[in-house]
């Protein structure tokens, strides 16, 4: 092996090490997967109920537990979410389903709008867009799907997003577009 790729190789393997210790942290206080109910999060902005499912306060997500991804970073207006794209979210050619993938982007630029907004506020996503770039499969040990505001408005909130994995590969990119809902 050379230097340049040994040093390649070291680089991947502290990425990957950094990933599953932030994994580990967060992991510990996450609470089990539930449905909130309306009273625990009205008063909340969408920052806010981040910060709740983040320190147990709040249930985690049911469908983060359902297909092994859960919430790892997030500040107004970007959010990120790691997965581990594991044999059984693969298609019948042994790469991980599109579908898999395109809810991981979803999750992570709906959220990142979702930062943003005030208490009483919520959302519904009107568009996702997403351009697969590269097969992803088992062998990638975890990914990271990254959501950012392009803009976010009182009617509606636009974000762009990227899956890639601990050696940079980018296997996926997203764009979305929310409509922001009125309190009832």
């Amino acid at each position: 092996m050379s230097t340049a790729s040994h040093q390649l190789h070291d680089e991947i393997a502290a990425t990957l090490e950094r990933w599953r210790a932030d994994e580990a942290r967060v992991r510990q206080h996450l609470a089990a997967p539930g449905i909130s109910r309306p009273e625990q999060v009205m008063e909340k902005t969408g920052l806010q109920m981040f910060e709740a499912i983040g320190s147990g306060e709040l249930p985690s997500v049911p469908i983060g537990a359902a297909l092994d991804f859960f919430p790892i970073e997030f500040e107004p207006g970007r959010m990120v979410f790691q997965g581990h794209p594991s044999a059984r979210f693969c298609n019948p050619m042994g790469t991980i389903h599109g579908g898999w993938i395109a809810t991981l982007l979803d999750s992570a630029v709906a959220c990142a709008i979702h930062t943003t907004l005030p208490a009483g506020r919520s959302y519904t996503t009107a568009e996702l867009k997403v351009s697969y770039l590269r097969a992803l499969t088992p062998d990638v040990p975890l990914v990271r799907a990254e959501g950012k505001i392009i803009s976010a408005g009182r009617q509606v909130g636009f974000a762009e997003g990227r899956l890639y994995g601990p050696d940079g590969r980018l296997y996926a990119h997203a764009t979305t577009t929310c409509v922001v809902l009125q309190p009832r």
